[in-house]
């Protein structure tokens, strides 16, 4: 048997130095990878009792590193030359009980084989699957964040790794056990409006048909605010992740849609960017408007959401600069008021175009004629439209409420502090003028 691990993070918490990134390994007990997407919200409890307890050294701020060394810790208790799947099992449910926040996990013990686990609350994505292997004896293995990866590489029997559920691929079995049942199961509903590529499926809802019905939803919001003062002559997508919303929204109006903006592949996403003069700067590389679709027209512009307005902002007066006459903008995403702590770098709510302010002081904020958002029990319906039985989502960075319960303002505010986008800059020596390689799709 083969198997694979595939989780691209970037970074959420520490700093993006390269001694941060993935895996991480630790020699002691039995060799360990580690790969890790998400964040933990009580990471200063744990570094205090790897250090003063378990006396394990941490090289890094990564809180990666952190959960690599909890379950090595547990793994070492056991005294073992060799361990069994058992051993592990016991390690991860220690973990469970240790580590609180949002992580998907993949790892790798030398000279036994792979591990995948997601945290109780399945808040971040993993998907398990398994093709015959190329010798014609066996399978291959593989654990990633999207189907689609495995999609692409011939696997099947792909399904998701459920909330608190461990996943082991041996040299010579695949075991597995859900040792941990929440009673709220919560997926990022973020993954579906912006993370995750559109042909991918995560716990069951197929990302691209989510956001068509983002659409349709989106388009009844614009006939209802609007009524009779429709005068949207286009609807023009902000590429990528905004097409299959803005596509079924111009259906639903009876407007044409158009491609207004030609992207630049070399640039990646921007809102992840750190810097707002970074972000700001990028978003002038990234898109070009095309002057034919805007001259002397009122535009729809849609988004999968509105972040900080910068990349927003940018863009209105982007299309303005090529003639268009009003500029309408639509988020398929509601109003983003709230700080993310599980793995999406919005941390902090001085950033937030949003926070605290009226959809007339957003629409001002970015230059906009108008702004238009989706309702969030209009969001939630679209997802669960192809999955009736996730009756939750994390909707913390639209409602402020975080499903582990553990997050108070004090955390909030020292969470701001650790990721202001000044202590980022400083921690990142590398020239802003360099375009470096930012989570590209």
């Amino acid at each position: 048997q083969h198997g694979l691990c595939i989780i691209v993070r970037y970074p959420t918490a520490g700093t993006p130095a390269d001694s941060e990134a993935q895996p991480f390994y630790v020699n002691s007990p039995y060799g360990i990878a580690m790969a890790h997407n998400g964040n933990l919200t009580n990471d200063s409890e744990l570094r205090h009792f790897l250090d003063y307890e378990a006396h394990r050294h941490i090289n890094t701020d990564s809180d990666s590193e952190l959960l690599l060394n909890i379950f090595a810790n547990n793994l070492q208790k056991t005294g073992k030359f060799r361990i069994n799947e058992q051993d592990i099992f016991s390690a991860v449910e220690g973990l469970y009980s240790e580590c609180r926040g949002a992580y998907a996990v993949t790892a790798m013990l030398a000279g036994f084989g792979l591990i995948g686990f997601r945290d109780p609350h399945g808040i971040r994505p993993l998907v398990f699957g398994r093709r015959k292997s190329l010798s014609g004896k066996g399978f291959d293995y593989m654990f990633a964040s999207e189907s689609v990866v495995l999609d692409a590489l011939d696997f099947t029997d792909i399904e998701d790794v459920q909330p608190g559920e461990v996943i082991i691929v041996s040299k010579s079995a695949v075991t597995r056990r859900r040792l941990v049942v929440e009673e709220t199961i919560a997926p990022c509903i973020f993954e579906y409006v912006y993370f995750a590529r559109p042909d991918s499926t995560i716990d069951g809802i197929p990302v691209y048909n989510a956001r068509l019905d983002m659409g349709v939803k989106l388009a009844r919001k614009v006939k209802q605010e609007l009524g009779d003062n429709m005068d949207i002559d286009v609807v023009i997508p902000v590429p990528d992740t905004s097409r299959a919303a803005a596509l079924q929204l111009s259906h639903e109006l009876g407007l044409p849609y158009r491609e207004g903006f030609n992207k630049n592949r070399y640039v990646g996403r921007t809102f992840i960017m750190p810097g707002q003069e970074m972000r700001r700067k990028s978003v002038r590389r990234k898109l070009n408007a095309m002057p034919t679709e805007f001259k002397d027209r009122n535009v729809l512009l849609v988004d999968d959401s509105i972040v900080r307005g910068t990349t927003s902002q940018e863009i209105i007066q982007m299309a303005r600069d090529v003639g268009a006459k009003k500029v309408y903008f639509a988020s398929a995403a509601p109003a983003i008021r709230y700080p993310n702590v599980y793995g999406i770098d919005m941390p902090s709510r001085t950033e937030l175009v949003a926070a605290g302010n009226s959809d007339d002081d957003v629409s001002a904020a970015i230059g906009a004629d108008r702004v238009f958002f989706q309702d969030l029990d209009d969001l939630v319906a679209s997802c669960r439209l192809f999955n009736p039985k996730i009756t939750t989502f994390d909707t913390s960075v639209f409602d402020g409420k975080y499903v582990t319960g553990d997050v108070t303002p004090e955390y909030l505010e020292k969470l701001e502090e650790r990721r202001a986008d000044c202590s980022k800059l400083k921690a990142d020596s590398a020239d802003n003028e360099v375009i470096g390689l930012h989570n590209y799709k």
